[in-house]
């Protein structure tokens, strides 16, 4: 296919075209009469068992996590594009989301420190909870004088 292209997920990591299926079939949508001829809609997927050896295991178990609504029977990552009335965009869409797709899922979250409240931080709430004590203080009933 001519515009299969290697998935760039970054400088260390490319993922081959090799590993790469592609599908096109008659889309809905925009094009006239051109919807019922010519096939434009790009089912594209990904074997993450062969990537697993561009991405590592840990990569490919956590794109298998973070994208397991996206991934068919087989195990593999799919994306369909039908966005435009030409096949080439339509397969260069798919090709862009997956990468994206992909260097989210890699994306290491950074790792939470925990912090402690202010000090005036926490002089502000106990005025707060003494004030609201006061309030409710105050509610009370008067002493009966018998």
């Amino acid at each position: 296919m001519a515009g299969l292209r290697d998935l760039e997920i970054s400088a260390q990591r490319v993922i081959p075209a090799r590993l790469l299926s592609v599908r096109f079939s008659r889309a809905r949508g925009p094009g006239g009469q051109n919807v019922n001829k010519v096939a434009t809609k790009v089912d594209l997927r990904l074997d993450l068992d062969g990537a697993a050896a561009h991405l590592g295991p840990e990569g490919v178990a956590r794109i298998r996590e973070k994208l397991a609504s996206r991934l068919d029977g087989e195990g593999r990552l799919q994306v369909v594009s039908s966005e435009s009335r030409l096949q080439a965009r339509n397969l260069e869409a798919a090709l862009a989301r997956m990468e994206e797709w992909i260097r989210r899922a890699l994306a290491q979250p950074r790792p939470r420190r925990p912090t402690r409240p202010t000090r005036g931080s926490r002089e502000r709430r106990l005025t707060g909870k003494r004030q609201q004590s006061e309030k409710k203080r105050l509610r009370g009933r008067e002493p009966c004088e018998d």
